[in-house]
């Protein structure tokens, strides 16, 4: 008896039991079912920056961290190692782009914005950097939330703007089902173009009809190259009007020596207007007063004077050279 229940418990559970999935009807052996998966879109941006950052440089790259949760932070990089290293740092942290601050003479902060290992990559000088600790903005998100990219629409009339557009959407949009993200949107990431810079702006959505409230950041991008590799290879683009912040600093300083001599060329004009001398006269000005008829004599008298006294002169040498010449032939 206990043999037949144990038969008919066995039985019931097989039919109980689901039917397993139907396989592919071709398949190789050794390649792996297809799992399914929601987080298609597997961004990855390495954040890190090189050794000489200004404390203010420091806190705008935490900030972006903040802002993106699929980022992977990365120790300071060395001075002395060359740019193509990211390249196997990111193979390393599994990342496909990757976002670089660079300082220079702790003073500029330079941004590298790459598509790993194959590129573009592009450099930009970042300036006018306002951090969320500086401002005192009214807005707030919540942290890991999905951003709305709004681009301006001058960003599809040049072909360097609509590849910028392109590596700036995939390295700020957050994936969709990412596991540190938030699955709504509740603020606006917006890139304008203006003085031939791109500014970026954090907003907080309020309400549905548009209602906005500034977050922070803020910073401008202003591009200066765009190169065919990831940092590095053929210079696909480079900005006209892009002026180095070591040269404007000197164009500076060249105006205020300027300044300083114009300065002292006014204080010698006021000093000849306040004498009681003043400019001195030329001498032909004293033609103009009294008769001129009789000015006009008086020029012609002078003239013929002047014509008498060189004819005179004429005389004078012609006997000098007489005399030379007889004194020669008698001696």
């Amino acid at each position: 008896m206990k043999k037949l229940n144990k038969r008919r418990r066995n039985a019931s559970e097989t039919e109980t039991k689901k039917l397993p999935e139907t396989l592919p009807a071709v398949r190789h052996s050794d390649e792996p079912v297809a799992k399914k998966t929601k987080w298609t879109n597997r961004q990855r941006i390495l954040v890190f920056s090189t050794r000489g950052i200004s404390h203010r440089d420091r806190h705008l790259m935490e900030d972006i961290k903040k802002l993106m949760p699929h980022h992977k932070p990365e120790a300071k990089m060395e001075r002395s190692k060359t740019l193509t290293v990211v390249n196997e740092v990111c193979e390393m942290k599994n990342c496909n782009k990757a976002v670089m601050f660079e300082g220079r003479k702790k003073m500029d902060l330079y941004m590298w914005l790459s598509n790993v290992p194959n590129g573009p990559s592009v450099k930009c000088l970042v300036e006018n950097i306002y951090t969320m600790n500086e401002l005192k903005l009214t807005g707030n998100c919540l942290r890991g939330s999905r951003p709305l990219l709004s681009f301006d629409p001058s960003f599809t009339e040049k072909p360097h703007y609509t590849l910028l557009k392109e590596l700036l959407s995939q390295i700020f949009g957050v994936p969709n089902h990412h596991p540190k993200s938030q699955p709504f949107f509740d603020h606006v990431y917006t890139f304008t173009i203006l003085d031939n810079r791109i500014w970026f702006r954090n907003f907080q959505i309020l309400s549905e009809d548009g209602a906005l409230a500034e977050v922070g950041p803020r910073f401008v991008l202003n591009p200066v190259k765009i190169f065919s590799g990831s940092f590095g290879g053929a210079a696909l683009w480079e900005n006209p009007l892009y002026i180095s912040p070591s040269r404007y600093r000197q164009q500076i300083r060249l105006s205020a020596k300027n300044k300083y001599l114009n300065r002292l060329q006014q204080k010698v004009h006021a000093s000849t207007l306040n004498s009681a001398e003043g400019y001195k006269m030329t001498p032909l000005d004293d033609i103009f007063q009294g008769d001129p008829l009789e000015k006009a004599q008086e020029i012609q008298q002078n003239v013929s004077n002047d014509e008498a006294g060189e004819e005179k002169t004429k005389v004078k040498l012609k006997t000098v050279k007489r005399k030379k010449k007889i004194i020669k032939k008698k001696k």
